[in-house]
């Protein structure tokens, strides 16, 4: 580690640690039946708004808008090109101008007649747009990390059950064939015991420099203030809203961990069958984070220096991005984005050769499984509680790569044992802010 990233995770820790309830079910009614020739009636369709669109948004809306039973009827953005190119695109898929526009998304939440929010803004909002669009009545699809801190995560998964809302977190993999497949191998015994999983994330960095002041736009154009939110305060630079705030303490979540690690670190939660706990032991080293269940299952979250290049010692790199390795004692699996699966003999292979290849991105699965569960009010492939361990353990292993030691957590209090410095981490300052 470069003298330069010490000194600046040092400055990061003294400053940190320095400033250191239910409801109806949903409002559409179920359809119990279709219209003529298979069309949902337009009563019966799932209601939808979205909060932030930028190019993940876009991305998941191309595979929502052709799903017949779901209408998209609002679109929230504190920037106005932004809203713009979003009702371009839904009322060019419609054929119409009915989607509605709103700088302000609580006006959006305002609306009785929207069952459904997609939040895809920046991290730094997802979870208190969760809340707040839970508390409005409205079933939540929010994209990944869903909270950037572990109170964060707490407090929305103790909401959507106080709530009784129906909840998906954007960890779509979890409905991506070649990762189930991967994950039903570790389940079915035929790699013998479980006894490592590797997960890939991005390099950590704890950068938080502010870019050079600019003039901040005219609200409609650029709602600054909005676009902050619960971040602490910086002057305006249009670089942030442009992306640049990705790797940024304040406006990113566990030092760029949970990017993959929401993901990848998920992945293994469930071929473990851990949904309902977390690793307790998590020791940082120079390239990773080794961590350890109550089981003795064994997590290394594998920080890989060229996320789109060589993925060697521990990974195959043509099965492309997001990579995870599950070993057991008489076998072992490998799986990525490019939809390949790869087994350690020719008889495990066998049971997986014909899978359907999906790239790890697709959200199709993802959001369907939402919607249907909307109807029925079953749990969500990614669920409160699913999300809630998952980037709980993201977060930890997060905590102990910046204090740079090992850290054991208390999986039912999801407190740090006997460390009060790596408990203050576990929450941030929320700036007062209002419009």
């Amino acid at each position: 580690m470069s003298d330069q990233t010490q000194i600046r995770r040092r400055t990061f820790l003294q400053s940190t640690l320095a400033a250191g309830a239910a409801t109806a079910v949903a409002s559409f009614v179920p359809a119990t039946a279709l219209g003529r020739q298979g069309a949902t009636a337009p009563s019966e369709k799932i209601t939808l708004g979205v909060i932030g669109i930028g190019p993940r948004c876009t991305y998941d809306m191309k595979s929502i808008l052709p799903m017949g039973d779901v209408q998209c009827v609002a679109i929230a953005d504190v920037q106005a090109s932004r809203r713009d190119a979003g009702k371009k695109l839904v009322d060019d898929h419609y054929k119409n101008a009915d989607c509605k526009l709103y700088r302000d998304f609580r006006e959006l939440l305002d609306r009785k007649d929207i069952d459904a929010v997609l939040i895809a803004t920046g991290d730094r909002w997802h979870a208190a747009a969760s809340i707040m669009a839970a508390q409005a009545g409205k079933d939540v699809y929010s994209e990944k990390p869903c909270g950037i801190t572990i109170a964060d995560c707490q407090k929305l998964a103790d909401t959507m059950h106080a709530e009784k809302r129906v909840f998906q977190a954007g960890t779509q993999r979890r409905s991506v064939l070649n990762f189930q497949k991967a994950v039903e191998l570790a389940h079915s015994g035929k790699l013998g015991k479980l006894q490592t999983m590797h997960a890939s994330v991005y390099v950590p960095t704890l950068d938080n420099t502010w870019l050079p002041a600019e003039p901040t736009p005219a609200r409609d154009v650029v709602d600054w203030n909005l676009w902050l939110g619960p971040s602490a305060w910086r002057p305006y630079n249009q670089q942030y809203v442009g992306g640049k705030w990705r790797g940024q303490w304040d406006f990113d979540s566990g030092a760029r961990l949970l990017d993959w690690g929401a993901h990848t670190v998920d992945l293994c939660q469930w071929a473990n069958q851990a949904d309902n706990t977390l690793p307790i032991d998590y020791e940082p080293t120079e390239n990773s984070i080794v961590c350890r269940y109550a089981n003795g299952v064994k997590l290394v979250i594998d920080f890989l220096q060229a996320p789109f290049g060589d993925r060697a010692p521990h990974y195959i790199t043509r099965l492309g991005t997001c990579p995870v390795r599950f070993i057991g004692d008489e076998g072992s699996v490998e799986t990525g984005d490019e939809g390949e699966i790869v087994a350690s003999s020719s008889t495990l292979q066998k049971q997986l050769d014909g899978t359907k290849r999906v790239r790890g991105l697709d959200v199709s699965t993802h959001a369907r499984d939402f919607f249907d569960c909307m109807r029925s009010r079953e749990k969500t492939a990614a669920n409160p509680d699913v999300m809630r361990r998952s980037h709980i353990a993201c977060h930890a292993a997060a905590i102990a790569w910046i204090l740079k030691r090992k850290l054991t957590i208390d999986p039912v209090t999801e407190t740090f044992v006997s460390d009060p410095e790596a408990n203050l981490l576990r929450s941030r300052p929320a700036r007062e802010w209002a419009v």
